[in-house]
C-alpha cells in the first residue's frame, strides 16, 4: 500500500493530500529514512510522523484500503509519542 494512503486510512494523517505534502517534505520516515508518498508500506514497518512540536513512531500492523474510523486505531501501534486527538 502507498505511504499516503496508509497514512490517510489510518488517521495518522487526516487528509491524503497533507500526507503527500508532509512526505514530500521529509517529515515521515520509515525504518529511520525519508520516503516519499508513493512509498510502499508493508506489516511490521515503522513509521515516524515529525509534527511541528514533537514526532510520532508508530509500527505498521495492517493494511487496509478503507476502514471505519472507531477501527482506524487498529492498524497501528504507538511505540513513542502521541496521537492528536482531532
Amino acid at each position: 500500500m502507498r505511504l499516503d494512503k496508509y497514512l490517510k486510512a489510518s488517521r495518522l494523517i487526516k487528509r491524503r493530500t497533507l500526507a503527500k505534502s508532509a512526505c514530500d517534505s521529509g517529515r515521515v520516515l520509515i525504518g529511520g529514512r525519508a520516503a516519499k508518498a508513493g512509498a510502499d508500506v508493508k506489516e511490521g514497518d515503522e513509521i515516524t510522523v515529525l509534527f511541528g512540536n514533537g514526532e510520532l513512531v508508530a509500527k505498521v500492523l495492517s493494511l487496509r484500503e478503507s476502514v471505519r474510523k472507531e477501527d482506524a486505531a487498529l492498524m497501528y501501534e504507538i511505540i513513542s509519542g502521541r496521537r492528536n486527538s482531532n
